[in-house]
């Protein structure tokens, strides 16, 4: 048996983004029946704040109290008690996803139909329509070899942004940077821009020690949910063989025929990804494994709660 990697830039979907197939992802999350989202916004005090802006639900009414704006005055009920009475709304705020992509080198590598970086492309474009069809707006951040962001924006225009951003860091050379999980996360924090959810997609290589901690604090601000994407040589034990391997325009080739030396090859092949697992149910974080043939939209309707329509 063997494994061929190519790096060659074929555009198709197997080792470069597919752009007209992240778009046609569309069809298919319109499939899926969405669940009620749940905002983590970030609120003081114990109660539900009250707050005039877009999206707000009529609440109650109560006797009017100086401060209170006159704008807001409920007049019916006012002209039967005979007393000013103002109207009070709950705040409704507008979901926001903030995908996170790992656009490290290691995730430019697959043994099986695709890339990681494939995978993991395709996997935020399903999250991308899962989110605008539930009426959030979406952004994603890169980081890695790629540190852009594209700030959250509503509607399918909104997925569409997302699909071309993908496509094009994709298409980006491969600098050499290896920005921490940790420091990635920091960044993260900084730019969330009112995200109630955070979905981060990863290898796991680039996790560090102090990650933990970043994770942590993003948890105070948003929902996270974990996608680590791996290929197969990485979950699981590799069968005896030749593995020819290619990489710039350079060959080579790895024996695996003891038992020893295929669970030392998987061990250094799967410890990022084994890394991110272990740091996402540290902290009891939602959290799905996917290889690269799998179908990516099986796991995002998982992730959040989506079912399968019927139709």
């Amino acid at each position: 048996m063997s494994a061929v990697v190519q790096t060659r830039a074929d555009g198709n979907g197997c080792s470069r983004v597919s752009l007209a197939e992240l778009i046609a992802l569309r069809v298919r999350v319109g499939r899926v029946r969405m669940a009620p989202l749940l905002s983590r916004a970030a609120r003081s005090g114990q109660q539900s704040s009250r707050l005039y802006g877009r999206g707000m639900d009529y609440a109650e009414s109560r006797v009017y109290q100086a401060g209170d704006d006159v704008r807001r005055l409920d007049w019916r009920l006012t002209a039967r008690s005979g007393k000013l009475h103002t109207k009070l709304f709950q705040e409704d705020r507008e979901g926001c996803l903030l995908i996170l992509l790992d656009t490290h080198a290691s995730m430019r590598f697959g043994t099986k139909v695709r890339f990681k970086s494939v995978q993991a492309a395709r996997v935020a474009a399903c999250a991308a329509w899962h989110a605008v069809s539930a009426g959030e707006r979406v952004g994603v951040m890169a980081f890695g070899h790629a540190e852009q962001l594209l700030r959250p924006q509503a509607g399918p225009r909104g997925a569409l942004a997302v699909c071309g951003a993908l496509a094009e860091w994709d298409a980006l050379p491969t600098s050499g940077k290896a920005e921490s999980l940790a420091d990635a996360l920091t960044r993260a924090g900084r730019v969330l821009h009112g995200a109630s959810r955070v979905l981060l997609i990863s290898d796991g290589f680039s996790s560090d020690t102090s990650a933990r901690r970043q994770l942590l604090d993003l948890t105070r601000h948003a929902g996270v949910r974990v996608l680590v994407v791996a290929d197969a040589l990485e979950l699981a034990l590799a069968p005896p063989g030749r593995y020819p391997f290619e990489h710039a325009d350079e060959c080579s080739e790895v024996v695996l025929q003891s038992e020893r030396q295929r669970l030392d090859f998987q061990r250094a092949l799967g410890a990022g990804p084994s890394r991110l697992v272990e740091l996402a149910q540290s902290l009891n974080l939602r959290c799905n494994c996917i290889d690269t043939v799998a179908d990516p939209l099986e796991s995002v309707a998982d992730l959040f709660g989506a079912a399968r329509s019927t139709r």
